[in-house]
Order: structure tokens, then sequence, then C-alpha cells
């Protein structure tokens, strides 16, 4: 057991030792930057699929009244929407509600102020229970007593759509840019087998196995998309501090505290792993293919 211990620590020091010279740091540094693009988008999806998630989804539209309309104009009104059947909900936001929860976004209570009354009318939020929210809008705004219909959610459907779509295009980028780093790993284990080519015929010849032989280079594999991996994440972490350097002024004007988040543990231990198991593959597909073709003369 102490054997087998002492050559593996022998094969991780001898790819370590490989890893440390100019042509290795260089492959792993263009790994780092190939991995960097999938794991960046990654990190910019999950950041906005975070805000979504805080939207609602759900087909809403607002029925605004006029901002003159009655106690009973209300009433009447809220009675008809309630009876019709393509509406599953029905909320009343009174005028006065819906201006306190406007004045709580930064910068509009001074607009509020200097306006000198309260510019917003009654409205009905209400739930549709069908999906052409078009022809529903077109109905209710021929309703007496309706001054406009909007429809809140459709917009927040179409950026998860578009969500959806960038998760569909980052897993087919992804599949490429990984067929290409294990390229790159394959290529680089087979100039250093090319290299070492009369040293591994040596070994042969005084009875290596093919296991002693090969196990270095399973390490280099390994070690390369590691650190590969934390490139990666090295150059992720830097364009999100240069993003959310120009995204927080702007969401601040909003009145919001949004910024990209650097992926969580889980997730930065999943792309270095994945980046490791990549270079292990192109070592595990380049050893496979050229130390066969060796032999002791």
């Amino acid at each position: 057991m102490s054997a087998w211990l002492r050559q593996h620590r022998q094969a991780f020091g001898a790819a370590l030792r490989r890893l440390a010279r100019a042509a290795g740091l260089l492959s792993a540094l263009v790994i780092g930057v190939a991995l960097a693009l999938p794991a960046g988008s990654y990190t910019l999806l999950e950041s906005l699929r975070g805000l979504s998630a805080r939207l609602t989804l759900e087909p809403q539209l607002s029925v605004f009244l006029p901002l003159d309309a009655k106690r009973s104009d209300v009433e009447a009104l809220g009675a008809r929407l309630r009876a019709d059947s393509r509406i599953g909900a029905v909320r009343f936001v009174s005028r006065e509600d819906a201006l306190k929860e406007l004045t709580q976004v930064q910068g509009i209570s001074e607009v509020v102020a200097a306006i000198g009354r309260n510019p917003l009318p009654d409205a009905f939020v209400v739930s549709a229970k069908v999906d052409g929210l078009e022809s529903l809008a077109a109905d209710l705004g021929k309703l007496p007593g309706v001054a406009h219909v909007q429809a809140d959610a459709a917009w927040a459907r179409r950026l998860a759509a578009l969500g959806r779509m960038g998760r569909v295009g980052l897993g087919l980028l992804t599949g490429l840019l990984g067929a290409a780093l294990v390229a790159v790993t394959f290529n680089t284990i087979r100039l250093q087998i090319l290299t070492q080519r009369e040293e591994i015929e040596v070994s042969k010849l005084i009875g290596a196995t093919d296991a002693f032989i090969r196990r270095p280079f399973y390490y280099f594999g390994l070690l390369q998309g590691l650190a590969g991996g934390v490139v990666a994440l090295a150059i992720v972490a830097g364009a999100l501090a240069l993003l959310n350097r120009e995204v927080q002024p702007l969401a601040a004007s909003y009145g919001s505290a949004f910024r990209f988040t650097f992926p969580t543990p889980g997730d930065a231990l999943a792309i270095v792993l994945f980046a490791a198991a990549l270079g292990w593959l192109g070592a595990q597909l380049s050893v496979s293919r050229h130390l066969r073709a060796i032999e002791p003369a």
C-alpha cells in the first residue's frame, strides 16, 4: 500500500513540475480564458434569473379609472370585473396606496412634492384565467368608467423566455468550448509523449507497467484543468467587479440594490471540477491513442 501511495505521490509531483513550466502554464491560461466565457455567461444568467424571479409572471392587467372617478363608479366597476368569468382575482389599489408605494422609490417623493397633488388614479389589478391578454384588455377598456388598461406581466414573461433561450445557448456554448478544451489537453499530452518517447521506451524495457507510465500524464491533465478552472473564476471575478461598478449607480437610481453576484461556492467548485474533468478526459484520450504506438525496439 505504501509503495502504491509513493508511486502516486511521485507521479503527482512530476505532473506538477511539468505544469509549472511555461508551456503548461500557457495551456492552463488558454483553458481558463475559454472556460471564462460560459462561466461568466452562467453567472450573468443566474443573477438575472434571481431578478426575474422577484417579478410577477402571472397574466395580470391593471385597469385604471379616471382621476375624478366617484366611489360608486369604483364599486360598480369592481362588481363587473369580479363577475367576468375570464378573470380569476381582483385587487383594488387606491390612489393613496399607489402614491405611498411610489414615493418609496428614490427621487420620486421630490417629484410628487413639486406637483403638489396626487397624480395617480384608482386602479384594479386583475389576474386573468386566459392567455389572450390583448383581447381581454381590449374588452375591459370598453367598460364604462375605465380610463386605461395595461398588461403588467407581459414584459416579465418575455424576460423569462429570453432567459430560457439564453440557458439553451449557454449549454451549446459549453459543449463546444468543452470539446475545444479537451482538444487542447489532448494536443498538450501528445507533445509531451513525443518529447519523452525514448524515456518511455526505456521504462518499458526495464519492466514499467502501463499504469505507471500513464499516471503522470493523467495527473498533468487533471492539474491543468484545475488550474484553468481557477483562472476562469479569476477572470469572472474581475469582469463582475467592472460590471458592478457601472451597474450599481444605475440600480440605485431605481431604488434597487441589484448587482451581479459571484458564483456560489458550490457553483464555483462545480466549474473547477468540470474543468478538471475535461483535462483528465483529454489526457485519457491522448494517452490511450499515443502510448499504444510506443513499443521498445
